[in-house]
């Protein structure tokens, strides 16, 4: 009887406008976000933004602020971000990517090359490498096991030499809590530096012993009084800048997720609740879940009182349906999720993957909250660089999303 009501309720829904919704993903990948890192204070900003809808909408703080504080360190790129071989300048997130844990600094480089599996093969103690000398490594055309291997390597002597690794994978950036001795480049498909004699790079790096983000919450109240919680979440935070010049959007991961938070809490302040409604924007997702780990070990609310949490990560496309982490775990209420959608027909899939460490759901469930993971499957594969972009988003199953988490929330 409840889920007929609910979905007598949801027939003609008066949802947050697909403009409205698609604007605030639109400004929170925007370059005034700085890519919602850890540069010019972009997570700052979006999290400010995130704050003040969750006010619009009427969501109610908790203590009295949306925002819960916390600190980590991280290593940044703020600024200078060059890199020339012999008169070849090279531009930053195309052609490469600086290591997350890099050293930075002002260099001019004599270049000493190895193909990755001869590399190797020799004894560290046996490599003689002269003083201001980058090794140029190629790692491609190998196993994967062994292009494995070799970045391994790569990394254990970063401790004693400057790197550049040549690779054919797609450049896939992220952020780091720890610092290199020296610095450490990714190229990408650039067969000519085998041959290169000099090299020259101006990083500028700094290490961000303590660094203040903030999660984001409020929550809608239940129509009569209770103690029980349903919750959804979405990390706000990516990867920032890579230098001046260089942002990385994240508009799939995961501005996409916030639009699809708001408009849920939009669409929901409108309706009669069961259960108290939590709505919260992670921060520190990108760096090792450290918001949602903060949140766990600091909670705004008692975690045993959660009924479900519902986390969403990657909602900008869908054209081959979702996948639900943890759905071995609840698969009562995964079911739930496969019958809803038989019965309205709204996504091509719903697929079953088992528990993953992979967004912030996982610590909520290690700390024995049911929580499942959602996000999309479909044609755009940006993740992590800088072609994560609005315009790249589809939308294709955005609004039906939407409706199958609302109806498996009244379902409760």
């Amino acid at each position: 009887m409840r889920l007929l009501l609910a979905l007598s309720l949801f027939i003609c829904l008066t949802s947050y406008g697909q403009d409205a919704s698609r604007t605030f993903i639109k400004t929170l990948c925007s370059p005034k976000m700085w890519g919602r890192g850890y540069v010019n204070g972009g997570d700052s900003i979006a999290g400010e933004f995130i704050s003040n809808e969750f006010k619009a909408i009427g969501l109610i703080p908790f203590k009295n602020s949306y925002k819960q504080h916390f600190k980590f360190l991280v290593n940044t790129f703020p600024k200078e971000m060059v890199f020339i071989a012999e008169e070849d300048t090279l531009n930053p997130g195309i052609d490469y990517l600086v290591d997350p844990s890099s050293a930075g600094g002002e260099f001019a480089y004599k270049t000493l090359y190895f193909n990755g599996d001869e590399l190797l093969k020799k004894e560290r103690k046996v490599l003689k490498i002269p003083v201001n000398t980058i090794l140029i490594v190629r790692n491609y055309g190998f196993t994967r096991d062994s292009i494995q291997a070799i970045k391994k390597y790569l990394h254990e002597l970063a401790a004693e030499y400057p790197i550049i690794e040549l690779t054919n994978d797609k450049l896939t950036w992220s952020v780091s809590q720890e610092k290199m001795e020296h610095p450490y480049l990714l190229v990408f498909q650039h067969p000519e530096l085998a041959a290169c004699k000099e090299v020259k790079i101006n990083i500028t790096q700094i290490w961000e012993s303590s660094h203040t983000a903030a999660n984001i919450v409020g929550f809608l109240p239940a129509h009569k009084k209770s103690d029980e919680f349903l919750v959804l979440s979405a990390h706000y935070d990516h990867l920032g800048c890579m230098g001046e010049d260089t942002y990385f959007p994240g508009a799939n991961d995961n501005a996409s997720g916030n639009g699809m938070l708001v408009a849920l809490a939009k669409e929901l302040s409108t309706k009669k609740l069961k259960y108290n409604i939590v709505f919260i924007a992670f921060a520190g997702e990108e760096i090792g879940l450290l918001g949602s780990k903060y949140m766990v070990e600091h909670p705004l609310f008692p975690l045993e009182k959660i009924k479900f949490l519902v986390n969403l990560d990657i909602m900008g496309s869908g054209e081959e349906g979702i996948t639900v982490v943890n759905a071995s775990l609840f698969p009562k209420e995964f079911k739930k999720l496969q019958k809803i959608n038989a019965r309205k027909e709204l996504l091509e899939a719903i697929k079953p993957r088992g528990p993953a460490a992979n967004s912030d759901h996982y610590f909520f469930t290690k700390a024995g909250v049911p929580s499942i993971f959602i996000y999309t499957m479909g044609p755009n594969k940006n993740y992590h660089d800088i072609a994560d972009q609005y315009t790249a988003l589809s939308f294709s199953a955005y609004d039906n999303i939407k409706k199958l988490v609302l109806l498996f929330l009244f379902s409760f």
